[in-house]
């Protein structure tokens, strides 16, 4: 046996150890920022809500071929890779938060199987692509719009968009305000902006004086309200077009309620329960592949 490297068991629990201190040593910062310097507070949680994490399995690769690679250039400066695979109608795949193209590669074979070409690409910072404004390991929600409304102009209106957590509201935002789209797939959809900053500031240790302000800023940065960006609304005036929605009952970034929320909401959405497959393993579930991949050919079939 070499010791070369520690055991992956070892290395995962020295960093479980290592992100338990870091966290605990922002709690404690932030403690003393929310009573004494909350303005100072919201600028350092801003700061760490637009930090990219980087945990594994966010980067894995479920791609069975390469594909055509190119790249994109987006409106904030630097370019975006895109890889494409196939002829036939376009199917985009979009990444969720922290993700990269990769991730969604066990829809790349099946659906070029069944006629369609498959176009997926890293949002600014993410994957492969350039850094995006903030700088390398940042990015936001407003970027990763930016980059899939240039990479649809350069590629032309979808047949289905298929989207993963916070690609969920990055892809249906792109949709709503104009891609034309015959079928859409959310997977694992992130729940509502407002709500995760309180998740935010429970899991930091800062109260109202820090959130309300960091709360500002973000709508600041974004030229428009948070709740713009909830799901939900998007899609109850039946402007959306037929959606399925598939959610692990045991997801624990994003709640199953909010998939099941918004198949009750939309009109013509649907909602694919799973058991046990989580955030990330559901994107190399079979039997979701085989859903998304019927979701888009009997939209095809109907039409």
């Amino acid at each position: 046996m070499s010791f070369a490297h520690p055991p992956v068991t070892t290395r995962s629990r020295r960093a479980r150890l290592a992100s338990t201190a870091r966290l605990l040593t922002l709690r404690t910062r932030f403690g003393v920022l929310d009573r004494l310097a909350p303005r100072r507070g919201a600028a350092l949680a801003m700061d760490v809500w637009c930090t990219l994490p980087g945990n594994a399995g966010r980067r894995r690769d479920l791609r069975t071929t390469p594909g055509e690679v190119t790249q994109v250039p987006v409106p904030r400066g630097g370019r975006v890779v895109v890889e494409t695979w196939g002829e036939g109608p376009t199917v985009y795949l979009v990444h969720g938060w922290g993700g990269w193209r990769g991730q969604l590669g066990a829809f790349v074979e099946p659906l070029v199987a069944s006629g369609h070409r498959v176009v997926a690409f890293d949002a600014p910072g993410h994957g492969d692509s350039e850094p995006g404004g903030m700088g390398p390991g940042r990015g936001n929600l407003m970027e990763m719009i930016e980059s899939f409304t240039a990479v649809a102009d350069r590629f032309g209106p979808a047949e289905a968009v298929v989207a993963h957590s916070l690609g969920c509201t990055s892809a249906s935002m792109v949709v709503h305000f104009g891609l034309p789209t015959q079928q859409l797939v959310l997977v694992a959809p992130n729940h509502d902006f407002v709500e995760i900053t309180y998740d935010f500031a429970a899991l930091l240790g800062f109260g109202e004086r820090t959130r309300v302000p960091l709360q500002q800023d973000m709508e600041a940065f974004c030229g428009r309200p948070l709740s713009d960006f909830d799901l939900v609304p998007l899609g109850t005036d039946g402007s959306m077009p037929p959606t399925l929605v598939v959610h692990d009952r045991r997801d624990k970034e994003t709640p199953y309620e909010v998939g099941a929320r918004i198949a009750q909401a939309w009109p013509g959405a649907v909602l694919r329960t799973t058991e046990g497959l989580g955030h990330q393993r559901i994107l190399a579930d079979a039997d979701v592949v085989a859903a998304v991949v019927a979701q888009v050919g009997e939209g095809a079939r109907v039409r």
